[in-house]
């Protein structure tokens, strides 16, 4: 397998690692990702206008890449500056307008592209301990209407979303994969109830209640009662664009912590003579680069029509970002000693972003056991 990236992807990875090295410094990042939006609309225009967001659709839906390495080199550049930016949302709920979207609902796919509307996926419910299948929200059809209660928990950027796909249940037990069916609700629609807060990690999320929000026929996305694989698909893609940030981001942590043992001098020598040290690094380094391999493999199968094939690529994954993840981050901030939990070094904020993706999407638990589960239905 040849993996070296296309001209094209590594001019994109160039500019796009520019402009989140000038605009993204780790003063400026840490005042937007912590400040009262959790990001920051201009850069967010800007990074539009540069085509992050149209590279991560096909040219039939207007986009310019949109394959799975194009998707992991967006997010790896975007985890170099661990930008709080909406672009996973617009990735997620787009590839669902394409998946199953009418005509008519695909026209939304323009504004999600060119950075004008933030979307959100509503989707994991309190409980649910990551079981895609776990929807206890209802949608009961009312006339030429379908009526929406039940709760949300931790919609990334819910409060400013113009549009939720949210998945309820039409039929069938709480766990049940048949009878899920998705809908496109209007951001500010009346009935939804939010609890806004400020992520640990930077951003903005939010809970959100569905208290008989009414929404038209025609939000129905897809076949009523067939949205599990929709979401799965979804999630596919989610966990890729996860797996890519966190490479990015340990590359930085790994790069941050060598400068640190180069530079931090005890009795007389750089501490990075130490064989001691020296041994702990030489395994981060070997585990990011494991972890490298991983990303590689679930960008190469997420394009590829074998389902079990793709999934087990994409949980094997997000497994081995979990683990490696957590132990760069922890071996980053014991090698950094006493500063390395200080709010002021930059290396923190890392850490506690890398420590986060783990719990995005099913941490490494859960999709162990689901890479054995599947690897037991092959």
């Amino acid at each position: 397998m040849n993996f070296e990236h296309t001209e094209d992807r590594r001019m994109l990875m160039d500019s796009l690692n520019r402009f989140v090295s000038e605009q993204y410094g780790a003063d400026v990042r840490t005042q937007i990702a912590y400040g009262a939006e959790g990001h920051s609309p201009k850069l967010y225009a800007q990074l539009a206008e540069l085509g992050t967001i149209g590279a991560l659709f096909p040219e039939e839906v207007g986009g310019f890449a949109g394959a799975g390495f194009d998707i992991s080199v967006v997010f790896e550049c975007l985890g170099r500056g661990i930008v709080p930016e909406p672009l996973l949302g617009a990735l997620l709920v787009g590839r669902a307008l394409m998946l199953a979207g009418s005509d008519a609902q695909k026209e939304q796919l323009q504004s999600l592209m060119d950075g004008t509307a933030i979307a959100a996926l509503a989707h994991d419910e309190p409980g649910a301990h990551h079981e895609l299948n776990h929807v206890a929200t209802t949608a009961k059809r009312e006339g030429a209407h379908w009526v929406l209660n039940g709760v949300k928990g931790l919609v990334s950027f819910g409060e400013k979303a113009d549009c939720l796909l949210v998945s309820a249940r039409t039929s069938g037990a709480t766990d049940s994969d048949a009878g899920i069916s998705l809908f496109l609700v209007p951001g500010q629609a009346a009935g939804i109830k939010r609890r806004s807060f400020n992520r640990i990690d930077g951003g903005r999320a939010s809970e959100l209640v569905f208290d008989h929000v009414q929404v038209p026929a025609d939000a129905l996305l897809g076949s009523e009662g067939e949205g599990h694989a929709v979401l799965e698909r979804v999630r596919g893609y989610a966990l890729l664009a996860l797996c890519a940030e966190a490479l990015g981001a340990m590359d930085v942590a790994k790069d941050q912590t060598l400068e640190y043992l180069r530079t931090r001098k005890q009795f007389g020598a750089p501490i990075g003579s130490f064989q001691a040290l020296q041994h702990r690094m030489v395994d981060v380094l070997l585990e990011v680069e494991q972890a490298r391999s991983a990303v590689i493999n679930a960008a190469a199968a997420m394009d590829e029509d074998d389902r079990v094939a793709r999934e087990k690529a994409l949980s094997a994954a997000k497994y081995s970002i979990g683990r490696i993840g957590t132990l760069v981050a922890e071996e980053s901030i014991q090698l950094h000693g006493g500063i390395g939990m200080t709010w002021e070094l930059p290396l923190s904020h890392y850490a506690k972003r890398l420590v986060m993706i783990d719990h995005e999407f099913g941490d490494e638990d859960h999709h162990l056991a689901r890479f054995i589960a599947l690897s037991q239905t092959h």
